[in-house]
């Protein structure tokens, strides 16, 4: 067992590597973790964090303190780190967050195996912000909340050979909840798998937001299976639908997307009505109903939308 551990640089040799190994458990007093991570790689570049152990956060001893305000520690934080590496470990029972990249860039994310109950709250297994340059690939992702977000700042990632469920899928965003927020770009989700999650690809911003930018967002070669809400953008997340989103959505690509979906919308397209969505892209798309479900509806608001291929269920014609 051990508290908060800070590996703080800069650093002059390199590269560094980490190497954690066996069964680490964190410290269950959540005030002990003054940083709001457990571990900490800070100000390092050309950094490797390896060597086949398991952090268990023990979080099943705090989730029931968690008011959706002041966020538990997360298990590992790279911030400001470049030309970073993270792979081969095994995360459980995060009290927070399992995973954070934030203020880096080039940084690579290979081979995680990441565990947490579908309900435990805030568990997201991997989540970037103000991230430039990132690979997220190879792992196997199961939470309570987004198995990958990706959020504010964030430019050029890729997420690739993803198993996500079960948890709230795979999302860009949530964006536009605080002042000075950056814009979002460059970002592809490809030959990624959803079983059981509660929601599949999924763009989603707050109303009442600053002004910002997400555009060039690639969803492509995804498979559902059982997922409720599987291609969604949600101009309205956690907020009411009488106000508006500033947050600009475009240059938006759904392809070659397949499976099964629990829940009748299997297209939802919620955009702005003061910042419509443009250029969204639906392709070969394959939805078919599960888990009860006999009918599945495509539906579409503020959003410019091509339609190319065979798509089911089908778009409406005020989409296109």
């Amino acid at each position: 067992m051990v508290g908060e551990v800070v590996f703080k640089g800069p650093c002059a040799a390199g590269p560094i590597t980490v190497q954690i190994q066996g069964n680490v458990t964190a410290n269950e007093d959540p005030s002990a973790y003054t940083l709001g991570a457990w571990f900490m790689i800070q100000d390092v570049s050309n950094v490797i964090v390896t060597g086949g152990g398991t952090l268990d956060g023990k979080g099943a001893s705090v989730w029931k303190y968690d008011d959706g305000g002041t966020p538990m520690a997360v298990s590992l934080v790279m911030e400001r780190v470049s030309f970073g590496k993270m792979n081969g470990l095994f995360f459980v029972n995060s009290m927070g967050f399992h995973s954070k990249i934030t203020d880096s860039h080039d940084v690579v994310v290979d081979a995680l195996t990441i565990t947490a109950p579908a309900t435990s709250p805030n568990t997201d297994g991997i989540h970037l912000s103000n991230a430039t340059n990132v690979n997220i690939t190879n792992s196997v992702i199961g939470t309570g909340d987004d198995c990958v977000s990706i959020g504010q700042g964030a430019v050029n990632v890729l997420v690739s050979g993803v198993t996500c469920g079960p948890g709230h899928g795979i999302s860009v965003g949530s964006l536009g909840k605080r002042d000075n927020e950056l814009n979002v770009s460059g970002v592809k989700v490809i030959h990624c798998k959803m079983s059981s999650t509660s929601n599949g690809a999924r763009i989603k911003t707050y109303s009442e937001t600053p002004e910002l930018q997400a555009t060039g967002i690639t969803f492509q070669d995804i498979t559902m299976d059982h997922v409720a809400n599987p291609i969604i953008i949600d101009q309205h997340y956690h907020s009411s639908k009488t106000k508006d989103s500033n947050v600009k959505i475009s240059d938006v690509h759904f392809i070659d997307i397949k499976g099964t979906t629990t829940t009748p919308a299997a297209i939802q397209l919620d955009c702005s009505a003061t910042h419509p969505c443009e250029s969204v892209q639906l392709s070969n798309i394959n939805l078919q109903p599960a888990g009860g479900v006999t009918a599945l509806t495509a539906t579409c608001a503020n959003a410019k939308t091509t339609v190319t291929g065979t798509t089911t269920p089908p778009m409406p014609r005020l989409c296109s």
